[in-house]
């Protein structure tokens, strides 16, 4: 089930991802998604991946945060 996450996440960085703002994040969200999968599974990946999207606002100051 992870690597259909992954692919489909692969896909959205390949097509529907480019010209856009560089994120503040380092390793960008899409990319700390993927590493959260592959590190943590299916369920306790999606949740890490979706509380780093939610701290992705306007009011956060960004940095290196790591999975």
């Amino acid at each position: 089930m992870s690597k259909i996450i992954i692919s489909l996440i692969n896909f959205y960085k390949k097509y529907f991802k480019r010209g856009y703002r560089v994120c503040k994040y380092y390793p960008s969200c899409s990319d700390y998604a993927i590493i959260s999968l592959n590190k943590y599974g299916v369920i306790k990946g999606s949740i890490k991946s979706i509380i780093r999207i939610i701290k992705c606002n306007p009011f956060s100051k960004g940095g290196i945060d790591l999975p």
